[in-house]
């Protein structure tokens, strides 16, 4: 069966430290657990993680939901918020991991990406420069979360025009997150599969997350 990609870049800069974080890793948890119970996304969901502060790592390459174990994530005591450079990465990995279509066989679908920050690209040059890039990789849709009272909405409005922010930064919250999150990727897969249009219609998100207009 095609694969559906699904690419999680979060911000791990400074003020991500201690609860938010662990608060984001329990939602990570959560939402791969709800995903393994869509027999739809057990056969088809791939997910990678990429973090990013002042370095940006890809945690995890595409992998499969029924072997993917959620990495230890660290942040940095203080520095920059490297989005631009998490977004160059995306790019290369995208040209690598995901399959295109050939005459002899039918690729993977066009590519989700779930990004979230709590704060401003501190690289605003190379993530302006590189939102163009972006856009030539066919998302099929691209998220944004604005998570906590810090998080910059405007630089976000040139990537994507789906854009949600969080007011609160705790478990709880975070869970309902990426419980929507893992809805969004199930309402997706099933749209992209079946349409291949871009864009999808997502669910109607908790009371905890927020619609940017």
């Amino acid at each position: 069966m095609r694969r559906l990609p699904v690419y999680i870049l979060i911000d791990t800069s400074g003020s991500m430290r201690g609860e938010p974080i662990e608060a984001v890793k329990v939602g990570l948890d959560s939402m791969v657990s709800s995903l393994r119970t869509d027999p739809y996304a057990l056969e088809t969901v791939n997910i990678s993680i990429i973090t990013f502060d002042k370095d940006v790592k890809q945690l995890i390459p595409l992998t499969p939901i029924d072997s993917l174990q959620i990495p230890v994530i660290t942040t940095p005591e203080s520095g920059p918020t490297n989005t631009g450079a998490a977004l160059k990465l995306l790019c290369s990995n995208v040209d690598k991991e995901v399959h295109l279509s050939t005459p002899e066989q039918k690729g993977d679908w066009m590519p989700l990406l779930f990004l979230m920050t709590d704060g401003r690209p501190s690289d605003i040059k190379l993530f302006n420069d590189t939102i163009p890039e972006i856009k030539k990789k066919h998302f099929a849709d691209i998220i944004a979360c604005a998570a906590g009272p810090h998080a910059k909405v405007e630089p976000l409005k040139a990537l994507t025009d789906k854009i949600f922010s969080l007011d609160t930064m705790d478990s709880a919250t975070f869970i309902k997150f990426f419980k929507w999150v893992s809805d969004s990727i199930g309402v997706g897969g099933r749209s992209v599969g079946s349409t291949g249009d871009t864009g999808m219609e997502l669910p109607p998100p908790p009371a905890e997350v927020n619609v940017v207009i």
